[in-house]
């Protein structure tokens, strides 16, 4: 039988048949006039939607998309020629935080339904438009969710792969950073690709390398090492290197562009490297000489500023009238409401502080990064501790791998990153952590929904699940910056302790959230490993909630009264019979509510045990229920869709009292 795939049409939307709104003329190798997208206007459209969506309260970047307006304004001239050009060209971005820039440039070019008004809505709940592509809210525009650094480039090598057995004629062209490029997957796929295309295993590739030494914490040179290495090996790999010494120069990005796209197709035995030379945040100088390159949109909320940006990226040219107006609604300021309550902060505050404490009394503790210790808590460590850290560069898995050498020589290791990339990309080294009887400290921020404006693929929702069967290994759901700054501390102790007493220790993993929250719970709380917290005393029914939403329980129990709220942080070992205890108090009346998927979740795990010690309750489990999340502007956003938040925890506890 005949090798056929599946008949599955695009949801790729077919070029544009009009001119770009805003347009530069260049000309090309025929020395014809070319009409491409303006790039001043894509940038406009960056820094606008941007706004926009800082506004509503959601982190936004500038400087990847910007590095790579005139190479994909020159991509998308040469795919846009032909009418249906999914069936010529798989666009694939991996590069991070720039999609964006995809979508202010198909803006410019009138693809599908993109205007002023659908850029607005970025990064909001009701908008397709998400940080980073996601296929499965925006099928009609992006064919492969790029998610997390040095994902969809492997992908990409899949369609190649597949285009090569169906007999298709058609280009794979894939935008990766860096960044993107230190990461094991990307790795993988500078090998495979050239080795698989010299077997003719695959269709015609191209690589649009995006170099600027730039990563979000600063030069990739500078805080972790050279990639220059890297990229210059990729000819011995098997790439046809073409070296782009300015690639914001669209005349010239696109007559390379060109070149590679013809030997591509000439000899699709040999992939393409388009190796550009690229500045993170170009057409602003402010953020072309930050040492970040202005990863993050850098004006505030309804920032006037907004105005001398644009003049900035305009220069000698007027800026467009709607581009003006734009501004002028985003900056009108909102009715201030001023807030009362407890002081709130981030639950990061505690890690730096455990660690700090630890090291003043002569622990070793050593902290190994990968890039995102600003986000993470460990930053302000970093500083005052100079010589007790590493910056690994965009790789996780390394990242951990390092942590079990220095803990196997009788270190205390730190890391720390996203819980998106901790669990999926940590998994097999954590694992091997406990099978090397090498105990690893892990900070895993932005759990759940708590990163909210990324999207979906940045939203750890299994981040319990994936990891709580591993042996020796201690999951710690985080619900303040007193909880982290305890029991990150205690947890220090007891591996010194455990380790000098010639045990093997256990690894320890905090999940801590990304918004802000009350500094403590609740006042006068004792805080005991493996021991979980009764919050509130309530006879009638108890919830029971841990991490980012023991808040929403709390304000759930106030609504309710009489109602018990536990604080389960350590959610695989843990005091369940004390718990069992409390809940026979109340009621034998149980709601779990978690940040995180229903399947194998705290709840499932907990009631588990629970019923293990003989344990009756009548029980409502609230959690994500086997869907993915999207991009919104603050987690309680999604909590609230999927009925997860306080209003969620009454409807609940009421039901199981009725």
């Amino acid at each position: 039988m005949a090798l056929k795939p599946l008949n599955i049409k695009t949801k790729l939307l077919p070029s544009p048949n009009l001119a770009p709104k805003y347009f530069v003329t260049i000309k090309d190798a025929k020395q014809n006039d070319v009409k491409l997208a303006h790039p001043k206007a894509t940038r406009s459209l960056i820094a606008l939607m941007d706004l926009a969506a800082v506004n509503g309260g959601a982190a936004c970047h500038w400087g990847g998309p910007s590095a790579m307006t005139e190479a994909w304004t020159a991509l998308h001239g040469m795919m846009f020629k032909e009418k249906n050009w999914f069936d010529h060209y798989n666009f694939v971005n991996d590069i991070g935080h720039a999609e964006n820039g995809i979508y202010a440039l198909r803006t410019i070019l009138s693809y599908g339904d993109l205007n002023a008004e659908t850029l607005m809505g970025f990064r909001s709940m009701k908008s397709k438009l998400t940080g980073h592509g996601e296929s499965h809210l925006y099928p009609e525009g992006v064919l492969l969710s790029n998610g997390p650094l040095g994902s969809a480039f492997p992908q990409a090598q899949g369609l190649a792969l597949a285009d090569k057995l169906t007999g298709n004629n058609r280009v794979t062209v894939v935008s990766l950073s860096d960044g993107a490029s230190m990461e094991g997957e990307a790795k993988e796929a500078f090998s495979a690709i050239p080795g698989l295309a010299a077997k003719g295993k695959l269709n015609p590739f191209i690589m649009m390398l995006s170099d600027n030494n730039t990563k979000l914490g600063g030069r990739i040179d500078k805080d972790a090492f050279s990639m220059q290495g890297t990229f210059e090996a990729l000819s011995a790999q098997g790439w046809h290197v073409i070296k782009v010494e300015n690639a914001h120069d669209l005349e010239y990005v696109f007559h390379k562009l060109d070149v590679a796209i013809a030997l591509a197709k000439a000899d699709a035995t040999k992939p393409i490297a388009l190796w550009l030379k690229t500045t993170k945040g170009y057409g602003v100088k402010a953020t072309a000489d930050s040492a970040s390159g202005g990863h993050g949109f850098p004006l505030k909320a309804h920032d006037d500023g907004i105005h001398g940006f644009l003049k900035e990226i305009w220069g000698d040219e007027a800026v467009p009238q709607e581009f003006q107006d734009w501004a002028q609604k985003l900056t009108l300021k909102p009715e201030n409401k001023s807030a009362s309550g407890p002081v709130k902060d981030k639950m990061q505050v505690g890690v730096a502080k455990a660690l700090s404490k630890a090291a003043k009394e002569g622990l070793p503790v050593f902290s190994i990064s990968s890039d995102l210790q600003s986000s993470t808590g460990l930053k302000a460590f970093h500083t005052e501790f100079p010589d007790r850290y590493l910056d690994v560069g965009v790789a996780e898995s390394n990242m951990v791998s390092t942590a079990i050498g220095l803990s196997k020589a009788g270190y205390i290791p730190f890391v720390d990153t996203f819980a998106a990339f901790g669990v999926t990309k940590g998994n097999l080294p954590l694992i091997m952590a406990s099978l090397s009887q090498s105990p690893v400290m892990a900070i895993f921020s932005h759990t759940g929904f708590q990163d909210a404006a990324d999207g979906a693929s940045h939203q750890s929702l299994t981040y319990m699940s994936a990891l709580a069967s591993i042996p020796h290994l201690n999951i710690v759901n985080i619900a303040s910056a007193k909880e982290a700054e305890e029991y990150i501390y205690q947890a220090i102790k007891k591996t010194a302790q455990d380790r000098e007493a010639g045990h093997d220790g256990e690894s320890y993993i905090f999940f801590i959230g990304r918004e802000n929250f009350a500094l403590e719970v609740k006042e006068n709380l004792n805080y005991e490993l493996h021991q979980p917290q009764k919050l509130v005393e309530g006879k009638k029914a108890a919830i029971i909630a841990s991490g980012s939403l023991v808040g929403h329980a709390l304000k759930a129990a106030e609504v309710l009264g009489d109602v018990a709220v536990i604080n389960h942080s350590f959610v695989n070992k843990s005091d369940f019979k004390l718990i069992a205890k409390w809940i026979k108090e109340s009621g034998s009346k149980v709601v779990t509510v978690e940040d995180h998927q229903l399947i194998a979740g705290m709840g499932s795990q907990l009631t588990h045990n629970l019923k293990l010690l003989g344990s009756e309750f009548k029980l409502e489990s609230l959690a994500v229920k086997g869907e993915f999340g999207q991009s919104a502007y603050s987690a309680d956003e999604l909590y609230a869709k999927h009925h997860m938040d306080s209003s969620a925890i009454i409807k609940a506890v009421n039901s199981l009292l009725n």
